[in-house]
């Protein structure tokens, strides 16, 4: 009689074979052409915002040419994140100039300091102690920390939900602070640190500064002011609902490759529209499972995926954005009042079923 193999190889053989029926269905084939299509419409978009900037002049119009600004540095964005995760090119040359240019330049996020915060994130998705993501800071993200908190910050963390909208706002800025003390940090090895240093210099600097010549400092200021608070709600507001408000999992608690990307990872629907808002954030369980998949293949594999789980009875979430800000904010809130994750006993069904 043939030894029973254990549940965790199980697992890995079964993964394998989805993988090999993703292969075989041309999923993984890189998409270059679409790619740069993608470029072009970007390069268009940003010609188009420049002429209504230069058009517009000292007017309190320039308030709408910012927020469109920001959503073109924000789409911008999900084109270097997918460079990072090497989507595009074949070449791993390639895709880190792509991702090093376009966060840094038009987002001003170093490309090193988020490949280092990005690959711990997809190595362990809300995994206490090891994703930053999930790391205390303004917001808590679990019971022990929010424990911790005295005075104002445990007032604070009781009520985080309602400032989370907010507090999106400063995501940006947050990320900014970050890639610069990344890139002045020379205790860390950086590729292209005078690179990245240069083209920081640039967007968070220089860029200013042009703006505030030829706008005046009223007008200047207040176009700044609100294509940062637009760039930090638009950019946070599509990573967020991916992961926050799914379950966390103990440092030391192990899962398999399958359950470690899906059970700590949430879908959103909504068509074309939403596909096209969150440049494919919004196939996050997909992403996870094929973090080199073209952002443009992720929803042609989730019919696979979706019947991958149910086969295995692994738990596939998907719910619409504006649901997933509601059960964001409510875990927000019940966390910071100290109470246990509430996915705590579905998480821990799936973990024993996984043995």
């Amino acid at each position: 009689m043939a030894k029973k193999r254990p549940a965790r190889d199980r697992h890995v053989t079964d993964f394998i074979a989805l993988t090999e029926q993703v292969r075989a269905a041309g999923l993984m084939e890189r998409e270059i052409r679409w790619y740069v299509f993608r470029m072009i419409r970007l390069g268009l978009g940003f010609a188009a915002v420049g002429v209504m900037f230069v058009t517009l002049g000292q007017s309190w119009w320039q308030m709408l040419t910012a927020v469109l600004f920001a959503i073109m540095c924000t789409l911008t964005g999900f084109l270097s994140h997918d460079a990072a995760h090497r989507q595009i090119f074949a070449s791993a040359k390639k895709n880190a100039w792509t991702a090093v240019i376009s966060g840094n330049l038009f987002v001003g996020l170093s490309h090193g300091w988020w490949m280092n915060k990005h690959g711990k994130h997809h190595a362990n998705p809300n995994k206490i102690g090891v994703d930053t993501d999930i790391a205390a800071g303004a917001l808590v993200f679990d019971p022990e920390s929010a424990s911790q908190r005295t005075g104002f910050a445990k007032w604070f963390a009781a009520r985080q939900g309602w400032f989370f909208f907010p507090l999106l706002t400063l995501a940006v800025l947050d990320l900014h602070i970050n890639s610069v003390r990344r890139v002045l940090d020379r205790k860390h090895a950086m590729p292209h640190r005078k690179v990245e240093m240069a083209l920081l210099f640039i967007r968070l600097v220089m860029f200013p500064i042009a703006v505030l010549l030829f706008l005046g400092p009223v007008f200047g200021i207040a176009f700044l002011v609100v294509q940062e608070l637009a760039l930090g709600l638009y950019m946070g507001g599509s990573f967020a609902p991916n992961h926050k408000g799914m379950p966390l999992v103990p440092k030391d608690v192990k899962i398999d490759f399958m359950r470690r990307q899906t059970l700590m990872s949430r879908n959103i629907s909504g068509g074309w529209i939403v596909d096209a808002g969150m440049g494919g954030l919004n196939y996050q369980i997909e992403h996870h499972l094929f973090p080199t998949m073209s952002s443009r293949n992720l929803k042609r594999v989730q019919p696979m995926v979706r019947a991958y789980c149910a086969e295995r009875n692994i738990m596939y979430t998907e719910t619409t954005l504006a649901k997933s800000y509601m059960i964001v904010m409510r875990y927000l809130n019940r966390v910071g009042l100290g109470q246990r994750d509430p996915f705590e006993c579905p998480v821990t069904a799936q973990l024993r079923s996984a043995r």
